[in-house]
């Protein structure tokens, strides 16, 4: 009988190293490989980019999307789907990409945090024209959203908001650590206002007000400084708009006297090279930072300085 027991927990102990080194070993592997940190999956860039500056080194961010890929249409991997279904923390958008959607819905459990339980959603049309006559995907697109533009991030002010929450939510997966939180979240928000006074100050006085997007990406940003979008297409920046629609935007365009129409980093900038030849205007990137360019260097805040100083050409800001 001893010598039964005596096996029995040999066998065990022996169970309780083999588990213990396969963690050891695995810290290429899948999010919960870490033990020191906390691991965070993060939907999109500019999640990331709060995750990682209010986690310092306390937290391993995961980004879904790769860099230079559109994050709208993002498909998950076998092992992506792993991520979420270990990490510690799921930092999403609801409503922007559905397949995070499924995944957190799925595997999320209580390991979530929606940014738009923080900030509601503007509509697609606020900070901007709401036209007839756009195309059907266009339209299909804004109800399978709720009509409501992710893009909330644009606005230094309302992503500081977010990052106050995700500081919180932080601290509750990690208690030891959650004054680190607090004070990483207040310095970001330190950035954020000094980025946001820079907007208001630099967007204060100019010729114009209308800018001519790719896509109806800049309704915070116009919301916030008071600017006029014109979306060549709605929410998505895949739909082709339709012949009407163009006539519409080259109408309003020659109205404004632009002299810039703004296509987008990781989107073809063929539609705005049309519409700029019809009018005789320019095209510029504006960035609406849903990713970074592969092998850009540049984070958030010197990306939204980029966009402030295409802005204030195209405007003709004093």
């Amino acid at each position: 009988m001893t010598n039964h027991t005596t096996s029995r927990v040999l066998a065990a102990a022996t169970a309780l190293l083999a588990l213990g080194a396969g963690a050891g070993c695995s810290t290429g592997g899948p999010a919960g490989a870490d033990p020191q940190r906390v691991d965070v999956v993060a939907a999109f860039y500019p999640l990331q980019f709060l995750a990682e500056r209010i986690g310092g080194d306390a937290v391993r961010v995961t980004n879904l999307a790769k860099p230079g890929a559109e994050p709208h249409d993002l498909e998950l991997t076998p092992s992506q789907v792993g991520q979420v279904t270990e990490a510690e923390l799921i930092v999403y958008l609801k409503g922007f990409q559905p397949a995070v959607d499924d995944a957190v819905a799925q595997n999320g459990g209580d390991r979530t945090f929606d940014v738009t339980s923080v900030q509601p959603l503007l509509d697609t049309t606020a900070g901007g024209h709401n036209h007839e006559g756009e195309g059907e995907g266009e339209h299909a697109e804004a109800e399978n959203a709720g009509g409501k533009d992710p893009h909330v991030w644009l606005d230094p002010t309302r992503l500081a908001a977010i990052g106050d929450q995700l500081a919180q939510r932080l601290g509750k997966a990690d208690p030891g650590h959650a004054g680190d939180y607090t004070s990483r979240a207040t310095a970001l928000r330190a950035d954020l206002t000094a980025l946001d006074g820079e907007f208001t100050q630099g967007l204060a006085t100019c010729q114009r007000r209308e800018i001519v997007t790719s896509h109806a990406a800049f309704g915070y940003l116009a919301d916030r400084y008071r600017l006029d979008q014109v979306g060549i297409t709605g929410l998505s920046p895949d739909v082709e708009p339709s012949p009407q629609r163009l006539a519409q935007v080259i109408e309003e365009a020659k109205e404004h006297k632009t002299t810039t129409i703004f296509f987008e980093t990781l989107v073809s900038p063929k539609v705005a090279e049309t519409i700029a030849g019809q009018v005789g205007a320019k095209t510029a990137v504006l960035d609406p930072i849903e990713g970074l360019a592969a092998g850009s260097n540049g984070d958030y805040v010197s990306v939204m300085r980029t966009n402030l100083q295409a802005l204030r050409t195209a405007l003709s800001c004093s």
